[in-house]
């Protein structure tokens, strides 16, 4: 069976999720979903990042131990996915045994291959991304990453040779054109090695930093956040205990993450991972951020940030997923509104897709006493053309989910949907039953039915639990979950005499003030 490993970053805990944090879970939810209806053995990792200097100041900030506020940022992480129907099949957190050892044994390997040295560094700190910059790196005096001002701080460290691997990993990324995705960031990181590439101060001290992973061969040291955090993606898998997990899974076949830490995966994690003789992941793709309404990205300085919760509770979770998935192509930045959500929400949602389904449930309760009715041959133009829609499907939407293109996937569906809604009026059931042109309704209904299947299946994997709930509605009942993307692309699945269960409208209309 292929496999098929995806990962989120993992999350900083100094606050709780936001719909960044949302958008990033449900795209790598979407592509675990369609994968494994692929029925490829997918394995879908998240997690929290709980190490760090923000962390520690946020939970000296709440008056309470940096444990305890881990944990208490933690659980509304977990009951937010839950709501979501995010399913990872495993949640990783730094502060977990399990990871520790693996990052200092990462450590103590390195060591060993003497990879690390020990140096005082002088240099420029900013608080904020935890990291060291070179003077040349900065822009105006400032962290090029977060733009906040920095500081100058001299101290011992233990520094990771990174800089012998630069003309590697050129090397590398220009032989894997599919390494960095979209390619905009991979000539952003080629430019950025066209400059010398520094060492890695890989530890920061005790003195200054208690709340790490301590370094086993530097009592006085604990990992730097960010070599820690990176590791994840490999202690989550057993490497160097579970070696049958490891060898199953890795490497990653895919990373997501947003495009500020680009660096981050693309350079420090890839070098890393050669100096020990691991194979980097295949794919590293990062998103754009969400914008509010005046183009700025969305952060706790400015106020801008939109609670996912509150979203949920006004419009459910499928919506929200729905329009994080549809709204901006994959890569790309896109504008955040609560206008633009209710509009997804009642256009795609409730007039094309919530339509169809209930007009088509109502026609069959109405005409075959809720029973779908078997198909009795009678054909046309019109048929045919729907049925080569519905064919075309699984091409499309594995064209553009090849390229991480959402909204492409879900256009391809909705074409079908639309389709489907002209042809109901094209073909006038009604006017079929006043004719008592049995025959010609009975194809017609079963040809409706059958598009509903396809589409359920289709949007499983974006919506999950609207799919579900289309499926009980439809009367099938094998499990949505036994469903196969194969099954897309094939024509006369349903069984006449399935007895449907119209229930309420699936996507109520907002009406908007």
């Amino acid at each position: 069976m292929k496999k098929f490993y995806v990962t989120t970053s993992i999350y900083y805990v100094n606050a709780k999720p936001h719909i960044g944090h949302c958008y990033e879970s449900t795209v790598a939810d979407a592509l675990a979903r369609y994968h494994r209806l692929k029925g490829e053995d997918v394995y879908f990792l998240t997690g929290t990042d709980e190490h760090g200097q923000k962390v520690a100041k946020a939970a000296a900030e709440a008056g309470i131990t940096t444990q305890a506020f881990v944990d208490s940022v933690v659980k509304p992480s977990l009951e937010l996915w839950k709501v979501l129907s995010i399913s990872y099949d495993d949640f990783i957190r730094t502060t977990q045994e399990r990871h520790i050892k693996v990052v200092q044994l990462f450590f103590s390997r390195l060591h060993e291959k003497g990879e690390l040295y020990e140096s005082e560094y002088k240099g420029w700190y900013c608080a904020s991304c935890e990291a060291f910059w070179p003077e040349g790196q900065l822009e105006e005096g400032s962290c090029p990453e977060c733009k906040r001002q920095v500081e100058q701080i001299t101290e011992k460290n233990w520094f990771f040779r990174m800089s012998k691997y630069q003309e590697w990993l050129i090397g590398y990324i220009k032989g894997h054109p599919d390494f960095i995705k979209p390619e905009s960031r991979k000539n952003e990181i080629l430019s950025f090695l066209e400059q010398p590439l520094q060492d890695l101060c890989v530890t920061r001290p005790k003195s200054r930093l208690e709340w790490g992973i301590e370094i086993p061969f530097s009592r006085d040291h604990v990992s730097y956040v960010w070599f820690d955090a990176l590791i994840n993606y490999i202690s989550a898998l057993g490497y160097a205990g579970d070696e049958a997990k490891f060898k199953r899974y890795w490497p990653a076949d895919i990373h997501i993450l947003g495009k500020d830490i680009i660096r981050f995966h693309t350079v420090f994690w890839p070098i890393m991972l050669h100096a020990l003789g691991i194979e980097p992941p295949v794919t590293v793709f990062a998103h754009g951020h969400w914008l509010d309404g005046k183009g700025r990205k969305m952060s706790k300085s400015l106020g801008n940030i939109v609670d996912p919760v509150e979203m949920i509770k006004k419009y459910g979770p499928d919506p929200l997923r729905y329009f994080l998935l549809s709204e901006i192509p994959y890569g790309h930045d896109g504008l955040f509104s609560e206008e633009a959500l209710v509009s997804r929400l009642n256009t795609d949602l409730a007039n094309d897709m919530g339509n169809l389904l209930n007009r088509t449930l109502t026609m069959i309760e109405k005409y075959f006493g809720s029973m779908i009715p078997a198909a009795a041959g009678t054909k046309g133009a019109v048929d045919d053309e729907l049925k080569a829609l519905a064919a075309a499907l699984p091409d499309k939407m594995d064209a553009a989910m090849s390229e991480l293109d959402f909204p492409a996937a879900l256009a391809s569906v909705w074409e079908l949907i639309n389709r489907a809604n002209k042809y109901i009026e094209i073909q006038a059931p009604w006017k079929l039953d006043k004719e008592g042109k049995v025959d010609r309704l009975s194809d017609i209904i079963y040809n409706l039915t059958e598009v509903l299947r396809i589409v359920t299946i289709a949007v499983s994997s974006y919506i999950p639990a609207s799919a579900e709930k289309m499926w009980s509605q439809l009367g099938i009942t094998e499990p949505l979950s036994k469903a196969r993307f194969s099954d897309i692309g094939k024509w006369g699945l349903i069984r006449a005499g399935t007895k449907t269960n119209k229930g309420q409208p699936l996507f109520p209309r907002i009406e908007q003030k």
